[in-house]
């Protein structure tokens, strides 16, 4: 299948791209590296590199699209009659493990230390948060105004960025989703009085 094969070379292509950057920023410092560098240690040309990523922010948050994808699956993808909070818990604390990991330390504290890094995370958290609104409200066994499930939205992807801050991530998390699910609770009372569960 040739578009297989396509799509392959141009994810390849991607991730080479990520991954050069990504070496290059934490040798060298990200404000010390631009995208030409980038390009030629890649061997790409500069406008592959654009192709691909929108700007030299979006090279440091390659997971993005995946993160975003994750959390909206976590709400559409749930067993039927499944509870949305404990669904969502369990993709951010995957989350979280992953960025809490030994090897991604360098990685935040770069982050941590860039306003542009920081400015752009910040834009892609309100965007994912959002995107998992847009999927919470449209889920029809859910019943949520368009308010609540922007506001647990929000506190979700705050819960992602709370718990991997903190000094113990899990207990953060446990802390994070208990209040989230009372607001959770407090939003549905007409169907506190149909549900057994």
């Amino acid at each position: 299948m040739p578009t297989g094969r396509r799509e392959r070379k141009k994810a390849a292509t991607r991730q080479k791209i990520a991954e050069t950057a990504l070496r290059l920023f934490l040798e060298r410092g990200y404000d010390a590296v631009g995208i030409r560098d980038v390009a030629a240690e890649a061997d790409v040309a500069v406008t592959t590199v654009f192709s691909h990523f929108a700007s030299k922010e979006a090279l440091v948050f390659e997971q993005d699209q995946d993160f975003e994808q994750r959390l909206t699956q976590a709400v559409t993808s749930r067993a039927p009659h499944e509870p949305l909070i404990p669904a969502l818990r369990r993709e951010i604390q995957a989350q979280v493990r992953h960025c809490t990991a030994g090897s991604a330390a360098p990685l935040w504290r770069m982050i941590d230390e860039s306003p542009a890094l920081r400015e752009y995370e910040e834009s892609m958290r309100l965007r994912h948060a959002e995107s998992l609104a847009t999927a919470i409200a449209a889920d029809p066994d859910l019943a949520q105004t368009t308010t609540a499930s922007r506001t647990i939205a929000r506190f979700v992807i705050d819960a992602y960025s709370l718990a991997r801050e903190a000094a113990d991530p899990q207990t953060a998390i446990d802390e994070i989703f208990q209040m989230i699910e009372a607001a959770w609770a407090v939003t549905r009372p007409s169907r506190n009085s149909t549900d057994t569960a």
